[in-house]
């Protein structure tokens, strides 16, 4: 039987622990100077696993910087784990992301979820830092114990059908870096950004290109 995402309350939810992930990464977001808040967005199909997620630095006017995308796998076009924009790197994120990432089972996620999700990060206090704190290391010592029991199945990959190129499982010999960060060069160029694409957007015209995707 495929095991899919577990849904019951008795788990913290997967929205939370993307919460927490950029909570206890914050100080890396404050230059060059501290956003509006911090989002977090995906899509996939409740009961299964995500394969990839955007976040997201809103600024002062309703403008937004990619700050990285997460893949669980690894492609012709882009490799798996964390890859930063121009303008972010985050270690702790990174590791975060991919602790969760990869042990979905862990995280409940309502049953009723749509397809798509979006969590809205405003700046923490110290309070929420210490419980996010307080969280990352309850849930380390139980990660590895319950990671290959509730491993989620993998969403199937559908953009062959949009002629575009699929995503493959990982192969750790063909890639060795696995859940590490790709981080921007010297130059600004982390190897993940697409040929062409804005360095930011309203949040108007972002949602209208964002959803605009074919289901």
């Amino acid at each position: 039987m495929p095991q899919t995402v577990k849904t019951h309350s008795g788990h913290v939810g997967l929205d939370k622990a993307f919460r927490y992930a950029v909570t206890l990464a914050w100080q890396d977001f404050m230059k060059p100077t501290e956003p509006r808040s911090i989002r977090v967005e995906y899509l996939g199909e409740p009961g299964t696993a995500l394969d990839h997620l955007s976040v997201w630095s809103v600024r002062a006017g309703g403008y937004q910087d990619l700050v990285c995308d997460f893949w669980t796998s690894a492609s012709l076009v882009h490799p798996s784990g964390a890859c930063f924009g121009n303008r972010h790197s985050s270690g702790k994120l990174a590791e975060t992301l991919d602790f969760i990432m990869k042990n979905q089972g862990q995280f409940a996620r309502p049953a009723d979820a749509g397809r798509h999700g979006l969590v809205l990060i405003y700046p923490p206090d110290g309070d929420d830092r210490i419980e996010a704190a307080t969280w990352i290391r309850g849930v380390r010592s139980t990660g590895n114990e319950t990671s290959r029991g509730d491993a989620p199945k993998r969403p199937e990959d559908h953009r062959q059908n949009r002629g575009e190129e699929a995503a493959s499982p990982l192969d750790e010999q063909a890639y060795p870096t696995e859940g590490t960060a790709t981080a921007p060069d010297a130059t600004g160029y982390s190897g993940c950004e697409p040929d062409e694409a804005p360095a930011e957007t309203s949040a108007a015209d972002y949602f209208k290109l964002r959803y605009a995707w074919p289901e």
